[in-house]
């Protein structure tokens, strides 16, 4: 197969620039295509970052199709995709003459599970409270979907608890020997995945097989896993990976978990007649409050332990669990915990006149080894707590993964592509891919062939936005720096009009900066009414993370036109918000992760005793990326202009701030902010062009990164 197959169906001379109103060809896309084209026919490694505007997804997808091979394409979000199989496959499949052969594949908690949605339907007490709100929806819908995805359950508020309740579980999923097997949700996607060419999965899922067919393997039972076998995989949004892979190769036992189980139990016993269906009493219900008694135990001193080592702290941090916090009472109510999930485990297995009491005692086995991994970890592993209000949990994560990724993923697969927005680091301590290839195990001997290719963006950064820098703000651990930080703010959202977003590192942060914001745009408002120039504009609307599900507050932002919103690490990437509604980004703070933490901490100990410099080798490249994830959040077509305010002055102080601004964007750069007004005037005139529609600013194939 020639090599250059996909790139002439991208290119300016195929269906696309033929079929597509306003297409432009872009030579990063076809260097990309070819780049991914040789990676899957030759099972080679492709490292590729992709600059927004290049048209990235395309530029896989396209080369997956034609290798002929079974390929996964694995994404950060199930919004990422769906977009990929609603809008970029159905493109395909219309302008290249493409047979994609493709099946969306999400993880089992996206699926309605039958056989638990009837089971709540006839337990006890289940029209009551808010679930008995949320029930006649459910119902009405199960009545009605084919795919039974809760992507569709347009009228069940997001986060409804009611959902956890009836979702489908490898915990609680029984296989060919449920009642309900055949008219399974489940079962339809697997078989939709098994004659698919083109799996379209998420990293979760993807990780989550990963560390299902690693576990069955141990234990004699190969290729046991959510996804069917495959040739090749794209990791779109690779710089996740590790962050992702990390919490599925290592255990958590919480509240919410043990809770889940013991609720499932109760109702199999009431299901299968082990208790009374109208007092819902029995041996197994009497085993099961037992349990519950005993696991508020020991989450209720998990929680003391973590409050007086600082968990919750700052309300999205873990802490530390040593090894030698198991003695005195902590370790008495972890063994009161074991010895009874034991009995709940030998009553379902003695008792097991149904799958879904036996089903019990599996899932009750599965918690005590859990808790035992943790209690007693291996080597590569550090033990933590995470406290947030009741919600407790405690768990051990992998310190490195690079021997891991790359023994199971890149040498086992071999054609495997990694791509994002953000790949590479500046400067010379981090620069280019170094940074993943140390994390993804790359940076010893492969027995595979790696290849690497950047592909800058299309857009003309210089032109479209600035980058302003300020020195004279104090240093952000400064007690005065929330003030002073909200009073620029609130100067570069009267320069712009709003359009904001404010981009904070940390809920306290975020809620500090948002309440000061709030005084400084109400005194803004009443100081332009009481002036009475013209018919001055209502305060811009102050759009807070957490008021509200994230999709109703992106659309509130971009409906208002004139909105500041004020967010946390959920929003510095997979965010689109082209055109004039976004034209200012707000970075209040370096993106470092926090060096308390737990595993952050524990892999900065790894790089020191092997002889590294942590802060350089480790945090520096990382908050290099996530910045250039939020200064990504800017510009999104050609047309688009804005200005980019980073309010930490370390990044013009410190000897690494070099680092963080060669990987940025090459936009007009300063510290004064009369420069930023000048520009903004000008920026924000009628351009001489007539400026392209927003469908055809953009590269097909183009995704937020």
């Amino acid at each position: 197969m020639s090599s250059d197959r996909a790139a002439s169906l991208l290119g300016p001379s195929g269906p696309l620039a033929r079929g597509l109103a306003g297409y432009e060809d872009r030579e990063g896309q076809l260097a990309m295509a070819r780049a991914v084209e040789r990676a899957l026919t030759e099972d080679r490694i492709l490292l590729c970052e992709a600059g927004t505007g290049t048209g990235k997804t395309l530029a896989y997808l396209v080369p997956a199709i034609l290798s002929g091979r079974k390929v996964v394409v694995s994404t950060a979000t199930k919004a990422l995709e769906d977009q990929i199989f609603t809008k970029d496959l159905p493109l395909v499949a219309e302008h290249l003459r493409l047979d994609p052969r493709a099946a969306l594949v999400k993880g089992l908690g996206n699926y309605l599970c039958l056989r638990r949605f009837n089971e709540l339907r006839h337990s006890p007490g289940a029209g009551a409270g808010l679930a008995g709100r949320s029930l006649p929806l459910l119902e009405a819908w199960a009545q009605e979907t084919e795919m039974g995805d809760v992507a569709e359950l347009a009228h069940l508020a997001e986060g409804d608890p009611l959902w956890r309740e009836v979702a489908s579980s490898s915990e609680t999923r029984l296989g060919a020997s449920c009642e309900y097997f055949d008219g399974c949700f489940v079962t339809r996607m697997k078989r939709e995945s098994e004659s698919a060419r083109l799996l379209i999965v998420n990293h979760h899922l993807f990780f989550a097989d990963l560390a299902l067919k690693i576990a069955g393997a141990r234990r004699g039972f190969a290729g046991v896993g959510a996804l069917p076998p495959y040739d090749a995989v794209v990791f779109d949004e690779a710089h996740q990976l590790e962050d992702i892979a990390t919490s599925f190769f290592g255990v958590r036992v919480s509240r919410a978990r043990v809770d889940s189980m013991l609720r499932d139990a109760d109702r199999a016993f009431i299901t299968s007649g082990l208790a009374d269906r109208i007092l819902g009493r029995g041996e197994g219900t009497a085993l099961t409050a037992v349990v519950r008694e005993a696991a508020d135990a020991l989450f209720d001193r998990l929680a003391l332990l973590g409050g007086a080592t600082g968990a919750g702290d700052r309300g999205d941090t873990r802490v530390p669990l040593p090894r030698d916090a198991w003695s005195g009472e902590l370790l008495d109510a972890y063994h009161r915990l074991d010895d009874v999930l034991e009995a709940l485990a030998g009553y379902a297995s003695a008792n097991a006149v149904g799958e879904a009491v036996q089903l019990v005692g599996n899932r009750a086995a599965q918690l005590r080894d859990d808790a035992a991994r943790i209690v007693d970890p291996a080597t590569n592993q550090v033990t933590w707590i995470e406290v947030r209000g009741r919600a407790v949990s405690f768990g051990a994560s992998p310190v490195d993964l690079g021997h891991m990724l790359r023994e199971h993923v890149i040498e086992r697969i071999g054609a495997v592509v990694l791509t994002s927005a953000t790949l590479t680091t500046g400067g010379s301590a981090g620069s280019g891919f170094r940074f993943l290839r140390s994390r993804m195990g790359l940076d010893e001997d492969v027995s595979v062939p790696v290849d690497e290719l950047e592909v800058p963006s299309p857009f003309d950064y210089p032109s479209a936005a600035m980058l302003y820098t300020p020195r004279d703000l104090p240093e952000a651990t400064d007690a005065s720096f929330v003030e002073r930080a909200a009073d620029r703010m609130a100067e570069l959202i009267a320069i712009t009009g709003g359009g904001a977003f404010v981009l904070c590192t940390s809920n306290r942060a975020m809620n500090a900066l948002a309440a000061a914001l709030r005084v400084r745009l109400d005194r803004a408002a009443a100081q332009a009414r009481a002036e009475g120039a013209g018919a001055p504009r209502p305060r811009a609307p102050l759009l807070v993370q957490g008021d509200a599900p994230k999709g109703t507050l992106l659309r509130r932002f971009r409906a208002e036109r004139h909105a500041v919103l004020v967010a946390t690490m959920s929003f510095w990437e997979g965010v689109d918000v082209p055109g004039e509604a976004l034209r200012l980004v707000i970075i209040e703070k370096l993106p470092f992760a926090v060096p308390t933490d737990p595993v952050v901490a524990a892999r900065c100990a790894a790089i020191e005793q092997g002889g590294g410099n942590p802060f350089i080798a480790y945090s520096v490249p990382q908050a290099a990326i996530t910045l250039k994830q939020g200064f990504g959040r800017l510009i999104r077509t050609r047309t688009d202009r804005g200005i980019v305010a980073i309010l930490d002055r370390r990044i013009r102080t410190r000897g690494y701030g070099r680092v963080l601004l060669d990987s940025l964007p090459g936009a007009r750069r300063t510290e004064r902010i009369e420069d930023v007004r000048s520009f903004w005037a000008a920026a924000a005139q009628p351009q001489a062009a007539q400026p392209q529609p927003e469908e055809s600013a953009r590269a097909p194939g183009d995704a937020p990164p």
